[in-house]
């Protein structure tokens, strides 16, 4: 069959850096840090006393206060940047058949805050069972697409995708194979997350995951520089509206890029390690290019997974090299993480959100504090160190790769009607 083009008409983000696309794009491209000490609780006794947190969110902008109760901050979050994207998108619900639209999004742990908040008071008590009726529903890892297919009346396919770090990513995927197997014309796809709290940061702390550089939070984000100590927490939402091309069209559409290709793949080697010579992060990228029919001099960009751990680092560049060969040298590189910090199930969405307005935009936004060169990367290769770089690109490929060994890859392209 003769699959069918998919692109991009609306983005909405919820981030470290911003609460609207352009805030996010604007920082990103001037390299700055969204991280700072944690204001959600007192992080004291805490090995870790800093997170990239979203700041200045109102709900009452999005929701009556009422409403916002019933909703875990990462429901919020997604809710507010899928909004953002219908607007951007200028879809008349009217005008769209609402049995062909879906939802499909992206969490790596769903409600944690409800979830400590409603056990901590258990604990708490006197042993008598008394949860908030609402405990479950602000809790489960589904229930963000739910509320926003509610919203706009979606009746389409609606689901989450659960494959930590690679969730978003694998959501976007998902809703382009549906939109191009003809199976639906439009989708409010993305992912949120909302984990800055006692038991998102205890728990990474306890796996020796984060960063602990707490007299320098801005800096502490440093993916592939030689002093880096682990991943800083971050936390938002994306949201993009994928649309048939037709579709697209016939109701004109801005478009912002073409999506064109994604791939999968397992580790299968550690539930939190990659592998050592990135043989999941080869295989992933190669099936991204084989699923775009492209080959790899098309890529201009790669925006890379790059935690800032000292082992991820090592392994995502080793697969680069082996996938892209001598072009690797003439790619652009960089890791948004340094300045959104990891976004866990959401860093997809708003990784795909950077590597869109890189293609639209001809710039390449940075890796910032980069200090020192790590003997152990190829340091031919051009990471964007420190300052935005304006080249033409053509092309982009984001990474995602998550505990458990999940892989997912997605390629944008620059739109030609």
């Amino acid at each position: 069959m003769k699959l069918r083009r998919v692109v991009v008409t609306g983005l909405g983000a919820i981030t470290p850096l911003g609460n609207s696309v352009s805030e996010y794009w604007d920082n990103l491209v001037k390299g700055v840090s969204g991280a700072a000490r944690i204001t959600r609780f007192d992080p004291s006794k805490f090995k870790t006393q800093f997170a990239c947190e979203v700041k200045n969110f109102n709900p009452e902008n999005y929701f009556d206060r009422k409403e916002a109760r019933k909703l875990d901050a990462y429901s919020q979050y997604g809710l507010a940047a899928s909004q953002q994207a219908v607007l951007d998108s200028g879809i008349d619900l009217s005008q769209i058949n609402l049995d062909r639209s879906g939802v499909i999004w992206g969490s790596g742990i769903g409600g944690l805050d409800t979830f400590l908040l409603e056990c901590g008071n258990f604990a708490k008590g006197d042993g008598t069972p008394r949860f908030n009726p609402f405990f479950i529903p602000k809790m489960i890892a589904d229930i963000a697409s739910g509320h926003i297919s509610i919203k706009y009346g979606f009746r389409g396919p609606n689901f989450t995708c659960v494959s930590a770090c690679a969730s978003s990513t694998n959501a976007l995927i998902d809703a382009f194979n549906y939109i191009r197997l003809g199976k639906a014309d439009i989708f409010i796809a993305g992912g949120s997350e909302a984990a800055v709290n006692e038991a998102g940061v205890g728990g990474f702390n306890a796996m020796h995951a984060l960063s602990e550089r707490n007299d320098s939070p801005a800096t502490a984000s440093r993916p592939f520089d030689l002093d880096r100590d682990g991943f800083v927490l971050g936390e938002g939402a994306g949201a993009l509206i994928l649309e048939e091309y037709e579709h697209a069209i016939k109701r004109g559409a801005k478009v912002y890029a073409e999506i064109v290709g994604g791939g999968m793949s397992a580790d299968a080697h550690h539930i939190t390690a990659p592998h050592p010579e990135g043989l999941g992060a080869i295989n992933v990228m190669k099936n991204a290019l084989s699923d775009a029919e492209m080959t790899p001099d098309q890529i201009d960009y790669v925006n890379v997974h790059g935690t800032s751990t000292p082992l991820g680092d090592v392994a995502e560049s080793k697969a680069i090299f082996n996938v892209f060969g001598e072009h690797a040298y003439a790619l652009n590189i960089s890791s948004t993480k340094s300045m959104t910090g990891h976004l866990l199930g959401a860093a997809g969405a708003i990784e795909s959100i950077a590597s869109i307005l890189a293609v639209k935009n001809d710039i390449i936004p940075p890796t910032i504090n980069h200090f020192t060169d790590d003997p152990a990367l190829d340091n031919r290769l051009n990471l964007t160190f420190n300052v935005a770089q304006k080249r033409v690109v053509r092309a982009s490929l984001s990474n995602t790769f998550g505990f458990g060994g999940h892989n997912a890859s997605v390629i944008f392209k620059k739109f030609v009607a």
